[in-house]
């Protein structure tokens, strides 16, 4: 079969001018359906999340005192504490129901990753023959509920 008497100029062109139509839809299509950002924005913001790491902490030394009234709770090594950081530990990577309530039929308000690291709030409370404490993540005021201490371990603060 011979192409050659329908491929002439007006047939070229014509695809060309069907293409060119087609191009300019779909420019005018994205245009109008794509998100406007404000040009203070300049970037769109990316959903990052930035963990600190724990880090070491050397033992200061301070000079007891007799006086009553200034008095400084210490926590003993390794001691999970108000103020102090837990670190999801022996879920062996399934995470840890992070709950409600005290209690071992509290609503799980979310799961906490192995080795994930929180700041205790709150705590202790005996439920269920298990120790809870509050916990909230230093980056994420919602990631907060209260943990059994069995799968948490004590870390320095940042």
């Amino acid at each position: 079969m011979d192409l050659r008497p329908y491929l002439n100029r007006y047939v070229i062109l014509g695809i060309l001018a069907v293409a060119g139509l087609l191009l300019i839809i779909t420019l005018i299509f994205i245009g109008w359906t794509s998100p406007r950002f404000s040009p203070d924005v300049g970037f769109a913001p990316a959903d990052l999340t930035i963990v600190p790491a724990p880090t070491h902490t050397p033992n200061v030394t301070v000079a007891p005192t007799n006086d009553p009234l200034i008095a400084t709770p210490t926590l003993a090594a390794n001691t999970i504490g108000i103020g102090g950081y837990a670190q999801i530990t022996g879920t062996e990577g399934q995470g840890l129901r992070i709950r409600a309530l005290p209690g071992l039929n509290a609503e799980t308000v979310f799961r906490g990753d192995e080795a994930e690291v929180f700041l205790v709030k709150d705590g202790p409370q005996v439920a269920d023959g298990y120790t809870w404490w509050y916990l909230v993540a230093p980056y994420d005021e919602t990631r907060a509920g209260w943990s059994a201490a069995d799968f948490l371990a004590v870390v320095p603060s940042p």
